[in-house]
């Protein structure tokens, strides 16, 4: 059984000089405002429909320098054996669905990445160019969601990844008390219905507003080219729609001074090493130091550190 993951390729990505060395020296600089459990990386990370169908997760140069521990889902047998067979000592993988902890039917489609707990809603298929075929249902499984707030082995969160093809509403509904503490959350949304009944990004937006996250960033967006003009035809670039994008949101930043030391830690190395997004890091650095939790020369050195970064 498949929860995809997304139908598009082209994930974020920054090219930096020695990510490897730049992580391990930020992850030193906020070490005592981390406050991990001892012997274990002091991010946790949450991946909901983790096959990696569109490269490597915005967590990977974290997780390679140490500083995160990776609980994945995946409920699809063929890539969780994937998952599980390249996994290392920071990262184990579980063949939950995740949703809203009742039964449903996946459809499975023809391109995988369209396979979802929701009905293609063949209308809205019908305005993309290729999309009816790409989503054209082929086969129906059975299948037992898993609340969030439910799963033992979850002991917390700090950064959300997730894209499941319009389930993601349903997670963050069932996941409030696991998200109570989280500082970041890379979620998929939808601005075009692939599927009937679908939330979209104002549906999401809500949700996540109300749990005390804010938009941060788009990570990627994906627009597609309406019916009838296809690839091939020069008005191609003129005639994309937008369907969906990926969306960081974080905590938002205007409470920093509510955020725990090891939040504020947390949120400064997802931002960072994740996103590259020096503003927010160097907000988190600045609010530790005035606290006494980094020393007062902490967010000069994290200015330097970033500096170097951009040099490269």
């Amino acid at each position: 059984m498949a929860q995809a993951n997304g139908w598009h390729p082209g994930g974020y990505c920054h090219p930096v000089t020695n990510p490897a060395a730049h992580a391990t020296t930020l992850l030193e600089l906020l070490a005592p405002a981390t406050d991990g459990a001892p012997g274990r990386p002091p991010v946790e990370v949450v991946d909901i429909g983790a096959n990696p169908i569109d490269g490597d997760p915005p967590y990977r140069p974290l997780l390679d320098a140490g500083g995160c521990r990776v609980t994945g889902f995946e409920p699809q047998p063929p890539a969780l054996a994937d998952l599980i067979r390249r996994a290392g000592p920071h990262e184990r993988y579980l063949p939950y669905a995740v949703g809203d902890g009742r039964a449903h039917s996946l459809q499975l489609c023809a391109t995988s990445g369209f396979a979802s707990l929701l009905e293609p809603d063949e209308r809205q298929l019908e305005l993309l160019i290729d999309f009816p075929e790409l989503a054209r249902v082929t086969g129906r499984e059975p299948v037992q969601t898993s609340r969030l707030d439910d799963i033992a082995e979850i002991e917390a969160i700090d950064f959300l990844k997730i894209d499941i093809q319009g389930g993601e509403l349903a997670v963050f509904q069932a996941g409030r008390r696991s998200l109570a503490r989280a500082v970041a959350i890379q979620t998929e949304v939808g601005f075009h219905r692939l599927y009937r009944d679908q939330p979209t990004f104002a549906d999401v937006d809500l949700e996540l507003r109300a749990q005390g996250f804010v938009p941060h960033r788009f990570v990627s967006t994906r627009t597609w080219p309406l019916a009838p003009v296809v690839w091939a035809d020069p008005l191609e670039q003129d005639a994309r729609h937008l369907v969906e994008a990926d969306l960081l949101y974080v905590r938002d930043p205007v409470t920093l001074d509510r955020f725990t030391d090891g939040q504020l830690g947390r949120l400064a190395l997802i931002a960072d090493i994740c996103y590259r997004s020096a503003g927010l890091a160097l907000r988190c650095v600045l609010e530790l130091s005035a606290r006494g939790a980094l020393d007062p020369a902490a967010p000069e050195r994290y200015r330097a550190l970033a500096r170097t970064r951009l040099a490269g």
